[in-house]
Order: structure tokens, then sequence, then C-alpha cells
């Protein structure tokens, strides 16, 4: 495991400058997640068919697929976002915030991302080198996990897309469907998917200890999305924007995690 990871980091490294690089020339900071997302997800193919000497087994066939569809549904939504034009409201806040020091601090941001993607190797090796024979229950009870992972996403991105088409929506708060669950559902069901390799690669009788690695990735995208490069900046750039609006909706609706609505504050 520990070559394969070893080489995802280094790959994950270049990646990333290539990402600051192009971020520089086009002056879209929108293009750091696309390669995060590509480079994440060419990473993970390769550390799920390690080693590399024979045929890889049908799990780690399946695991490397599921980090395939993942890495391209998301990868090619974010690209098509980012080449057509679309200002990512996280890095326009930035460009602001840093100034001349933007280009110095970007790259901080965009390099550590390669250690992080190197954390969720872990998880995505753990689950493929399960040494188990033949697929078992939890091999597919972990792939519909990410399947559903992946259709909540592709859900709260089209109901967001929808929402900012209608000239009607201009200025207001998307706060429909999924966006009445949580601020930020598409993070929800970003996470939500990579608890898939913890129930792939745990194995409770300890014949695989190392099978407990596979609780860093959910723990690592937690920790991103809710506290690092996820929700905080965002929730920044849309109270700058909305205001009022936004912190109504934020006192309705969890940040992250699914809150009831039932139980908002203004129906208690």
């Amino acid at each position: 495991m520990l070559p394969a990871l070893t080489i995802a980091l280094a790959f994950m490294i270049v990646t990333m400058s290539l990402a600051w690089w192009t971020v520089l020339k086009t002056e879209n900071g929108g293009w750091t997640d696309v390669f995060w997302t590509f480079g994440t997800g060419i990473a993970g193919v390769l550390v799920s068919l390690t080693p590399w000497a024979g045929w890889p087994e049908p799990r780690q066939w399946l695991v490397a697929v599921l980090v395939a569809i993942w890495s391209i549904r998301l990868g090619s939504y974010i690209a098509a976002r980012v080449a057509g034009g679309h200002a990512d409201p996280r890095y326009v806040a930035l460009t602001e915030e840093w100034g001349p020091h933007f280009a110095r601090n970007l790259y901080g941001l965009a390099i550590i991302q390669a250690p992080a993607t190197t954390l969720l190797c872990v998880s995505i090796a753990a689950a493929a080198l399960r040494p188990d024979e033949g697929l078992m229950l939890t091999d597919f009870i972990g792939a519909s996990i990410l399947l559903i992972g992946i259709v909540g996403e592709a859900m709260a991105d089209e109901q967001m897309r929808r929402f900012r088409v209608n000239p009607a929506n201009k200025g207001q708060v998307m706060d429909r469907g999924l966006w009445g669950w949580s601020r930020h559902p598409n993070y929800f069901f970003e996470w939500f998917g990579w608890l898939a390799y913890p129930v792939i690669a745990i194995d409770l009788s300890v014949a695989w200890p190392l099978g407990w690695a596979s609780l860093v990735a959910p723990v690592v995208m937690y920790l991103i999305l809710r506290y690092l490069t996820g929700v905080p900046p965002l929730e920044k750039a849309m109270l700058a924007s909305r205001g009022d609006a936004y912190r109504n909706y934020q006192s309705r609706v969890g940040a992250l995690l699914p809150r009831l609505p039932v139980f908002s504050k203004d129906r208690v």
C-alpha cells in the first residue's frame, strides 16, 4: 500500500501545481476543484489496482470503478461550469481578501489538497485490498451508498442550476427541494458517498485490521467540507451577497447534515 500512496502523493503534488498555474492564467479559481477531482479519481483508481502485477481481484475492480464514476461525474460537472465562465464565489472572495498575496496563498491552498487526496486513497486502498475472495454483501452495500451519494449530489446540483437560470430568483436564497433540508446538500451527499469505503473495507472479525483505516476518508471529507474549503468560505460569500435573507436561511436549515424542517427555529 505504501508505494502506491507515495506515487499518489507525488502525482497530486504535480496535479495541484498545474491547477494553481491554470488558475493564474485563466483568473478562475474553479479550476482548482476540477484538477483536484479528476486527479483524485486517477490516484484512487491507481491505488485500487495496486500491486500492478497480475490481474486485480474483483473487489479491486469494483472500487476502481466506483472511484472513476465519482470522479467523472463530479469533475465533468465542475469543469462544465468553470469552462462556461461561472465564477465560484469562494475564490472570488479569496481574491479580494488576499489581494497581492493571492498567488502565494492560493498555491498553499492548492498544494495542501495533495496530502488530503493521499489520505482519501488510504481508505480506497483499504477497501480495494481487503483479502476476502469474491464479492460479498458489504461490497454491494458500499457500492449502493456511493451511488446514492452521486445521485443525491447530482440532484442537488441540478436543483441549484434550475434555480439560478430563472431570472425571477435573482437575489433570492435557494431553500427549496434538497436545499430546504441542508444549506449544502451537494456537500452532504459528497461526504455521504465516502462512507462506502469503510462499509467495504471493515471486517468485524478483525481478519483485516487495515480495514479500519478506511474511516479516514469520511472524517477527512467532513472536516474539509464543514470547516475548511467547503462551507465556511461559501457561507461568507453568501452572507455578503444575500445578507439577512441568508441569515434567516441559516437559522432554519442545517449547514451540512440535514435538519428536519419541523425542528427549524421558526417552527418550534
